[in-house]
């Protein structure tokens, strides 16, 4: 499923426009990217939980060369599945 297939999907589901569903859907996106940035953490129960991980600095191999690389630390998102979610995919 794309991006196109969810807002068609929300608009059918909650009898809107897909204008009004596609407003909708990037407004829910924008919040929870503008908290990750902040440091927040985003939990929808039943569903799941957004949060920001530290990835600690390390050295990597360049898999062409076999030269050691160094690799930064970094920021990543995160995604942890609530029980709900897992369940209904069970």
């Amino acid at each position: 499923m794309n991006k196109a297939d969810l807002v068609e999907h929300i608009a059918q589901r909650a009898d809107i426009s897909k204008a009004s569903a596609t407003r909708a859907l990037d407004a829910t996106l924008e919040a929870i990217v503008a908290t990750l940035k902040e440091g927040g953490t985003v939990s929808l129960v039943g569903f799941g939980s957004f949060a920001v991980a530290q990835r600690a600095a390390r050295t990597g191999r360049n898999p062409k060369t076999g030269e050691e690389v160094r690799i930064e630390a970094a920021k990543i998102p995160k995604f942890r599945p609530g029980k709900g979610l897992k369940d209904a995919i069970m």
